[in-house]
């Protein structure tokens, strides 16, 4: 019989978990028990309802103001949205003709006040280019210059295009403007980088838009005037002196826009009360200026 100590020793292999790679590999839960405690009974929002919610009550909480929520909540709805919801419908485009005389593209330009147009040869939907109003300077200096040679490259995208891969691709390529194009391949709308961030922001303020405060109705020095499409009708008739019905609606625009039985576009004309009503500008599906004057017929 061997003794004890003289027993053979069989190497026992070493089970327990060996320090390095797989040690690092553990993530250290550093949450206190309160805090596991805390979200086992009110756990996470689980949609982006839940979400927006939960932004209501970090604003009721004080965690944030009013302005950020409300700029979060624009970046989470934007996500579900496509270029066909925010764009300007194609009836509704600012385009240029690439055959106009100068005169008429300038006078064009000044009344609509934006600062790139979609050029169309031919029919509207023939999208040939795009043109800044600036460039338009050169023309004016170099009267010899070929239109087409100002026109940049027109960007088309589906109508389906998500708003965040949009607004990466007006960043990547340092375009603002985008013709939007249906499932046939036919001209949608138009749609800017402008259209995009409103839907985070808010409205944002162009050259057409004031203050409440500064007035809706200005005299110009042509002895008209120019009109916010959202004046109280109240005001209108005070300050011209007319009887617009005021029973169902309270703006110019919305009465005027009811009676044409549509959005009304640039360059229409409407009369009523011996005033003529004439669309200078048109955005997001309403009439934001006016440019008002005496109806032919009247004196």
């Amino acid at each position: 019989m061997l003794e004890s100590s003289q027993l053979p020793i069989t190497p026992v292999a070493d089970t327990s978990p060996s320090p390095g790679p797989q040690r690092s590999l553990r993530h250290e839960d550093k949450r206190s028990f309160l805090q596991k405690l805390a979200e086992f009974i009110h756990p996470g929002p689980d949609s982006k309802d839940e979400l927006i919610e939960t932004l209501a009550e970090a604003e009721d909480n004080d965690i944030i103001n009013a302005e950020s929520r409300v700029m979060l909540e624009g970046v989470i709805r934007m996500a579900d949205m496509s270029a066909g919801d925010v764009m300007v419908a194609a009836p509704r485009m600012d385009v240029l003709d690439i055959d106009a005389p100068f005169d008429e593209l300038l006078h064009q330009v000044i009344d609509t006040g934006h600062s790139r147009f979609p050029v169309f040869e031919g029919e509207r939907e023939n999208i040939i280019g795009i043109l800044l109003a600036k460039d338009l300077l050169k023309l004016q200096r170099a009267p010899e210059l070929n239109l087409r040679a100002l026109l940049r490259p027109a960007i088309f995208v589906p109508e389906s295009k998500g708003l965040n891969d949009l607004l990466r691709d007006f960043r990547g390529n340092r375009n603002h403007q985008a013709i939007v194009i249906d499932e046939f391949g036919r001209v949608a709308g138009l749609i800017t980088i402008e259209d995009v961030l409103e839907e985070i922001v808010g409205e944002i303020e162009d050259e057409f838009d004031v203050d409440e405060d500064e007035g809706d109705i200005f005299a110009l020095a042509d002895h008209t005037w120019r009109v916010g499409g959202d004046t109280p009708i109240e005001r209108i008739n005070e300050a011209f002196g007319v009887q617009l019905p005021q029973a169902d609606f309270d703006t110019i625009g919305g009465l005027i826009a009811h009676t044409m039985g549509h959005v009304p576009k640039r360059g229409e004309v409407h009369d009523t009360e011996g005033l003529r009503f004439v669309v200078l500008h048109a955005k997001g599906g309403a009439v934001k200026w006016f440019k008002v004057m005496p109806a032919p017929s009247a004196d």
